[in-house]
């Protein structure tokens, strides 16, 4: 398949392409080897690569510097592939998380030859996947000199609309133990699933809290992901596993959210597994107020994680905004309205015009 791409036509149509270059998480060398082949024939551009990470910058020595970042992973096809076009939409696998948004970061690429502001274009690999195999959690550490900027836009979905900050996210095991028996002689064990009822009553009662953190605000949820536990088909368990994932809002750092982890199954065994911190929103910085009222709209908080993480750690405030519509994300009916590509796209040629 000839998987080149022509930044100069229709962003829809350069949507559709992307769309059909596959690119499922591990496997993005073929659309990255485009991505860079087609940024390398742009003279205005500084273009690196790491891995199946592609970044392009200009160097025009402006007094800011943004970057506008994508990934361009997607989950696992089903049977949505190739793209299709129903009136107003595009149909397929990453069609709105998030290949149109890189479709427009890779348009803005190709027109802005003199932007009001340096631009730094990131587009990376891993990101649908665990944190430690992220492309942009690995430039930060290989090369953060890449990732530098004073604000930061990456294009997730968003159905248009400003995404300030993002939740966090954390994963625990709360583990419940009993005693082995032959099912037959149940009596003489101790039943470690039903020892895990009491783990579900008290999921079933949490009330999540809905933080307003600078302005947004955010609803968080502590939720069971997952049960594991049974030896044999005759045998009473003696370990069942409840996975829970905590979403937090960005008045508490990672610390913190673990700790109310901890007194919410006070008395039980717990063990966390993963976790990733949130970030605030940002949104009084000046190159951020500038981006609102540029972009128009009233901004909602991002219920969900995004890097926008990763950047607030490097110091470089960010939002989400891209075409795509969050609901649809990894859905096997995957789509994104044509013309909100072209609405993104002629938003942010006017901002950096």
């Amino acid at each position: 398949m000839d998987t080149r791409l022509d930044l100069t036509q229709d962003v829809g149509a350069l949507t559709a392409r992307i769309v059909d270059v596959a690119s499922v998480s591990g496997n993005e060398k073929a659309l990255a080897d485009a991505v860079e082949e087609a940024l390398r024939a742009l003279p205005h551009l500084r273009v690196e690569r790491d891995g199946d990470a592609v970044v392009a910058r200009t160097g025009l020595g402006r007094g800011e510097r943004v970057v506008i970042a994508g990934h361009i992973d997607t989950v696992p096809v089903a049977g949505n592939l190739p793209s299709r076009v129903e009136g107003d939409l595009l149909y397929g696998c990453g069609a709105s998380d998030m290949k149109s948004g890189v479709a427009v970061a890779l348009r803005l690429a190709a027109a802005l030859e003199a932007p009001n502001r340096d631009v730094t274009y990131v587009f990376y690999d891993c990101e649908e996947i665990e944190a430690e195999r992220n492309g942009l959690l690995r430039l930060s550490r290989e090369h953060p000199g890449w990732l530098a900027g004073d604000f930061a836009v990456l294009m997730e979905p968003t159905d248009g609309v400003i995404e300030g900050g993002c939740q966090g996210t954390l994963r625990a095991q709360v583990v419940t133990r009993g005693k082995r028996a032959h099912s037959a002689r149940s009596w003489l064990g101790v039943n470690a699933i039903h020892a895990a009822g009491p783990v579900l009553d008290v999921l079933n009662a949490y009330r999540a809290r809905t933080p307003v953190v600078d302005g947004l605000e955010y609803h968080e949820g502590l939720n069971a992901v997952g049960v594991a536990g049974g030896v044999a088909g005759n045998v009473i368990p003696d370990e069942c596993v409840v996975t829970v994932n905590y979403r937090f809002a960005p008045d508490l750092s990672l610390e913190e959210a673990r700790e109310h982890v901890r007194e919410v199954f006070d008395g039980f065994e717990l063990r966390f597994t993963d976790g990733a911190p949130a970030a605030r929103p940002g949104l009084t910085h000046p190159v951020a107020a500038a981006f609102v009222t540029a972009v128009g709209g009233v901004p909602r908080a991002k219920l969900g994680w995004t890097d926008v993480s990763l950047f607030s750690g490097l110091g470089v405030p960010a939002v989400n905004y891209g075409p795509g519509d969050p609901n649809l994300a990894h859905q096997r009916g995957e789509f994104v309205s044509l013309s909100k590509i072209a609405e993104a796209e002629r938003r942010l040629l006017a901002w950096l015009s």
